[in-house]
């Protein structure tokens, strides 16, 4: 949403404008089937319990992001976008310290 104003001025067909107002439900059900996914890979792979903590800690993390956005606050916008880095990062790091489990 941080670059929302130059995407209608230039024509961009960006998804902050498509999804307006929706975009927290969107962020929701985007992030959802994200951790839905991870959730099965977790399990087809059957993977240690410090995956899982990491999972966890990147479903609170997210939700916390949803919970905290403002979507009129560019300069939040973007800071949220950029923490996604340690969001991945956690996610990454439950993964690793998953391996002497496997």
């Amino acid at each position: 949403h941080q670059d929302k104003e130059d995407d209608a001025l230039i024509g961009v067909r960006s998804t902050a404008l498509l999804f307006g107002r929706n975009t927290k439900a969107w962020l929701v059900l985007f992030y959802g089937l994200t951790l839905l996914g991870f959730v099965i890979a977790l399990m087809s792979a059957g993977a240690g319990w410090p995956a899982w903590i990491g999972l966890l800690a990147t479903l609170v993390l997210l939700g916390w992001q949803i919970a905290v956005l403002d979507i009129h606050d560019a300069p939040q916008c973007l800071s949220l976008f950029r923490f996604n880095h340690v969001v991945g990062a956690v996610l990454f790091a439950g993964l690793v310290l998953a391996i002497p489990f496997a």
